[in-house]
């Protein structure tokens, strides 16, 4: 399973667009796109979890290509440390 970072995305896109995108390139396991912690409005970037070789025909077709008006960014997610694991400081 490859789990690819999708940015640039239009801020009222839906899970549903998303998936019916990358569906065209493979079989997409799961969409999740993100949302801003204290607003709950979205952030403009996500995640679609496909298997190898289907996100890797997916990247390849929509890294750059035109959705809703904006230039997509596709790429294999990295991992990433979490920041602190204590309540957050304002």
């Amino acid at each position: 399973m490859t789990k690819l970072y999708v940015g640039n995305l239009p801020f009222t896109t839906t899970d549903e667009a998303v998936n019916a995108l990358f569906s065209k390139h493979g079989t997409v396991e799961k969409v999740s796109l993100i949302t801003d912690r204290d607003t709950g409005r979205p952030r403009g970037f996500g995640f679609v979890e496909m298997s190898n070789a289907d996100a890797s025909r997916a990247l390849q077709a929509l890294n750059g290509t035109d959705f809703e008006g904006r230039a997509l960014k596709v790429s294999e997610a990295q991992e990433r440390e979490r920041s602190g694991s204590g309540p957050r400081r304002y």
